[in-house]
């Protein structure tokens, strides 16, 4: 949670449990290196104690950008996909706390068109936790939650 990190095939990377927060990856079809960041929250100028770029969208995604490109990576051919951003708990209407996951996976979208990178695959939303890998050497996404069936995307 809160962390980002880049590879090249034939590794994959992993993160596990994204309930409100969402995993984005950024991936080069054609040298076959990603990465994936797992941020918890849309907007880091909404937070005091900001300094973890991974927690954000906003920097976290930037940030992500930056290392797969310093890995080879061609901004041209990098493709995005997301997962996560779902509804964990049950709130009032009017709490924010209940819509943070919406607000993430919008977070990603705004992102990536002000950024240029095409969002080609997503699973988002719903009510449950997802555990997902990014397969560097296939660039397909790996989304597995409980009493779900696996999902490539």
């Amino acid at each position: 949670m809160a962390d980002l990190n880049v590879c090249k095939a034939p590794n994959i990377i992993t993160t596990l449990g994204l309930g409100s927060c969402v995993g984005l990856t950024f991936y080069d079809p054609v040298l076959k290196v990603g990465g994936m960041v797992h941020y918890m929250l849309p907007d880091s100028t909404q937070i005091s104690n900001n300094s973890n770029i991974a927690k954000f969208a906003d920097t976290g995604i930037t940030e992500l950008l930056k290392r797969v490109l310093a890995i080879g990576a061609d901004r041209r051919r990098l493709v995005a996909k997301i997962a996560g951003g779902a509804r964990m708990f049950k709130v009032t209407s009017a709490s924010s706390i209940g819509n943070v996951g919406e607000k993430n996976a919008i977070a990603a979208k705004k992102m990536l068109s002000q950024l240029g990178i095409r969002l080609v695959a997503e699973d988002t939303g719903l009510d449950y936790g997802r555990t997902v890998e990014l397969h560097c050497a296939t660039g397909e996404f790996y989304i597995k939650a409980v009493k779900q069936p696996v999902k490539i995307i």
